[in-house]
Parts: C-alpha cells; sequence; structure tokens
C-alpha cells in the first residue's frame, strides 16, 4: 500500500552558504553522482526529470519528481534544501527535506533511504571541508551476486584491511586494487568511507537491504582517467568473492 515518507536531517558545514548551493545543484558528481544542474526558476527542469519548486540562491532550492522513473517502489519523491549562514557567512548551516511516496516493502525502502542520507549527507560534508570546488571524476558499480550475503559488507572491510573494529578518524593502509593510506573518514556497518588526498571512495553495504555491495569514487585529480580505476576496483570486488 502507497504511504508517505519523510526523512529530515539538519547540519552545519565549514563552507558559505554560496558553496553549499553549488555543490547541491552544480557539484553532485562530488559526493552523490553527477547530474545535470537545474534550470534556475521555479517551475524549471531539475534532473531525472524533475521540477524546481524553490529557486532562492544561496538560500532555497527544491526539486519534485513524481512517477519516479526505474523506481517501481516509488511515485512521488522531493529533496529540499534550506540553508543559512553562520559566523558572518564563513559557515552554513543546512536542512535537507527527501520526502515522497513509498509504493512497496515501506519499512526496508525507509530505512534504506534514511541510513544512505545519512552517508550522503557526510559525503557532502567531506566534499565541501577537503576539495570543493574541484570537479570530479566519477565511477560507481556493484558487486557480484554473493555481495548480497549478510556479512557481505564485513567481509570486504576486513579485505580492505577496515574491519569493524576500525573507528573514523583512524589512518590505515587500505589493501584494495593497490595499496594506499587513507583516512577512514566515516565507519558503521553499513558504510565505510576512505578520503585520500586525491579523492573519496565510498563502500555502500547494500546487502543489509538485498542488494549487492556498491562502491564509488570520486577522484578531484586533474584530468584522472577514472575508467581504469573502475576496471581494476571492479576486479578486485569481484576477486573478495572469489567471482570472475
Amino acid at each position: 500500500m502507497p504511504k508517505e515518507f519523510e526523512i529530515a536531517r539538519e547540519f552545519e558545514v565549514d563552507a558559505s552558504p554560496e558553496e553549499v548551493f553549488e555543490a547541491v545543484t552544480a557539484g553532485t558528481g562530488g559526493y552523490l553522482w553527477p547530474m545535470e544542474p537545474p534550470e534556475p526558476r521555479v517551475g524549471g527542469e531539475g534532473p531525472s526529470g524533475s521540477t524546481v519548486t524553490a529557486w532562492d540562491p544561496p538560500h532555497r532550492y527544491s526539486v519534485l519528481v513524481e512517477d519516479v522513473e526505474g523506481i517501481s517502489e516509488q511515485t512521488r519523491n522531493q529533496l529540499d534544501y534550506t540553508i543559512e549562514p553562520r559566523d558572518e557567512g564563513k559557515r552554513a548551516w543546512v536542512r535537507y527535506v527527501h520526502s515522497g511516496i513509498f509504493v512497496d516493502d515501506w519499512d526496508n525502502q525507509y530505512d534504506g533511504a534514511a541510513k544512505h542520507t545519512d552517508f550522503y549527507l557526510h559525503t557532502l560534508r567531506e566534499y565541501l571541508t577537503h576539495f570543493a570546488p574541484r570537479p570530479a571524476a566519477f565511477a560507481t558499480f556493484d558487486g557480484p551476486e554473493a555481495s548480497k550475503a549478510a556479512d557481505a559488507l564485513e567481509v570486504v572491510g576486513r579485505a580492505l584491511g577496515v574491519g569493524a573494529d576500525v573507528a573514523a578518524g583512524t589512518e590505515v593502509r587500505v589493501h584494495g586494487p593497490d595499496e594506499f593510506d587513507a583516512v577512514v573518514d566515516f565507519r558503521n556497518p553499513y558504510f565505510i568511507g576512505l578520503r585520500t588526498d586525491r579523492g573519496l571512495t565510498r563502500i555502500f553495504g547494500r546487502n543489509h537491504w538485498g542488494y549487492p555491495v556498491g562502491i564509488s569514487l570520486h577522484d578531484f585529480t586533474p584530468g584522472a582517467e577514472i575508467e581504469e580505476c573502475e576496471t581494476e576496483w571492479q576486479g578486485w570486488l569481484n576477486g573478495v568473492f572469489n567471482q570472475p
């Protein structure tokens, strides 16, 4: 049965309101995935077939889409950002509200959306604090069918050298396709976030909601060739689960 949902979060970040507004409208590849910037007016076309319902830079931005394309579980989706200055505009306070209608598997869909929201907004803060306004080369991919297993994210974490006992803020030697040093900027039973001087690696434990583990790469190196990194990471992730 269709049922409405709302996920609301508030946070402060060491970035100006203008920088936050630019990130959520034009810089989404730095923390989420690349999307076409919205047409800058109320009623304009937004990303993924949405319509801009609020446009007041750098204070308010909202988009709405109905009959969400490619997502059978959802018929309405709205994202709303309210941004206010703090410390004479050197920092920003942000209120983010994701609302809509799930038509199937409500509890699972809501739990997944709520937990993903926390990780995405954390990644937005990491992007704004360490990398903005640099553009990102972006790649995302899923693990094999075996990565749907209940312990799949923990298997990946141990292979990386970022087990469940590694706390956020820890500097580690990561054992991925090659070895590299990183800060574990996020770690809980559902997600792993790694930050280097070069970029952000995000590992999604979507096995908790019946999907494969996913990885996203945000590389802020000028002229980065992300395709080669994606191929190497995909091969590594498949290998963790002994899949070709």
